[in-house]
């Protein structure tokens, strides 16, 4: 005897409901999640946004070169941007994949009916809001502290980098992730965050550094950001930003294909 199934009113509205509406909404519910679950973990609120804004304060209002070298100034505050855009990228995504691997929560969120990318897609999306908060508070700081003087163009040029900028490191906290254990992952990236962003000059100037570490710079996507962001302001250092643009692109896609592949694998 075979059962009839009598559809429930509702259904014909929700078929009835534009497709293009459900996955915004599903990346919305996913996002703020997101955004819960690191609002609420004080290991990553507290060095992501008070550690860039609290180096600045010191190196470059205090100490720095706010009063003697405009030029100099504009080119501190966008390599404390840099090195407030890396931290989100890196630890928003490293550490809470590889929780979520270890929990098996991964396995759970393919298996729910949402669409490819959408858990990955949030994540990216709350490493840029993050990203966004920092940069925000380091502009606000630098032109009301350190009278750094830009024009409305180059402020927000400036915000749209640091936001932007945050993908490559996106790439390789996913990366990371997607290869430690919960337990190591935090471990893993402090060991690529700080070396990185010393080696790329944003805590002593290149030409202070050993010739041999300094010629190690381009291999740093930290650096090529650094520099755009140089040229941006009008800093000293500024180069040829599109080659600096197409380095920062290759970066994000190597280390996102090798995570793909690494989250693939069986396991």
């Amino acid at each position: 005897m075979s059962a009839i199934v009598h559809p429930h009113p509702a259904t014909p509205a929700i078929a009835a409901a534009p497709r293009s509406v459900l996955p915004l909404r599903i990346f919305l519910l996913e996002a703020h999640s997101e955004f819960l679950r690191l609002l609420r973990a004080p290991a990553f609120v507290v060095p992501t946004i008070a550690f860039p804004l609290l180096f600045y304060m010191l190196f470059g209002v205090l100490l720095g070169p706010v009063h003697s070298d405009a030029e100099a100034a504009r080119s501190v505050l966008a390599s404390f941007v840099v090195l407030g855009t890396m931290a989100p990228g890196l630890f928003a995504l490293g550490v809470t994949l590889a929780q979520d691997r270890e929990n098996g929560l991964l396995e759970l969120k393919r298996a729910l009916p949402m669409p490819r990318g959408t858990y990955l897609a949030a994540k990216m999306a709350m490493a840029m809001l993050f990203a966004a908060i920092v940069s925000l508070l380091l502009m606000t700081t630098a032109a009301v502290l350190a009278k750094v003087v830009l024009p409305l163009a180059g402020w927000g040029t400036l915000f749209v980098l640091s936001v932007l900028g945050v993908v490559p490191f996106c790439a390789i906290g996913l990366l990371v992730g997607s290869l430690t254990r919960s337990s190591a992952a935090a471990a893993v990236l402090n060991l690529v965050y700080l070396p990185m962003s010393f080696l790329s000059g944003l805590w002593v100037p290149l030409p202070l550094l050993p010739r041999v570490l300094a010629r190690l710079a381009p291999l740093w996507p930290s650096w090529h950001l650094a520099q755009v962001g140089e040229t941006l302001v009008g800093g000293r250092q500024g180069g040829a930003v599109g080659w600096h643009l197409l380095a920062l692109a290759a970066v994000a896609g190597v280390f996102f294909a090798a995570a793909r592949r690494a989250l693939d694998r069986p396991r």
